[in-house]
């Protein structure tokens, strides 16, 4: 199983949400970016790399928002979404297709990867 650790960013409001990129699995899909957690690397650990590595910027990882198990065609992933706050840096889109700040209300208008929808729900208060 994959583990993959991944980042809700509020600001004013807003939850920053990213496109995958067209050469990915899950192409063109909306996420809450983040990224594989690496050997000897804690989901905290990684998910400030990568969202250094995919967005230019610095996060502070907060508390963990919700965790979820999914089975993909091609395996299966664990996928832990952190509550996050943007620290510094200047926000560029380095790996993904496009990124949008949005509403919780406008969550429903993307389409989303699979494993990111519990998140959704939860965040909408469905769950």
């Amino acid at each position: 199983m994959i583990e993959v650790s991944a980042a809700i960013i509020k600001k004013e409001g807003k939850i920053l949400i990213a496109q995958r990129n067209r050469n990915k699995s899950q192409s063109f899909k909306w996420e809450f970016p983040g990224g594989k957690v690496e050997a000897k690397e804690t989901a905290e650990e990684s998910l400030k790399r990568e969202i250094k590595e995919e967005l230019n910027i610095d996060i502070d990882v907060k508390e963990m928002f919700d965790e979820t198990v999914f089975e993909y065609s091609n395996g299966s992933i664990k996928l832990m979404a952190f509550n996050a706050e943007w620290i510094s840096g200047d926000l560029k889109v380095l790996e993904h297709e496009k990124i949008e700040w949005v509403t919780i209300e406008e969550l429903k208008y993307y389409d989303f990867a699979p494993a990111d929808i519990p998140f959704i729900k939860k965040l909408e208060g469905i769950v």
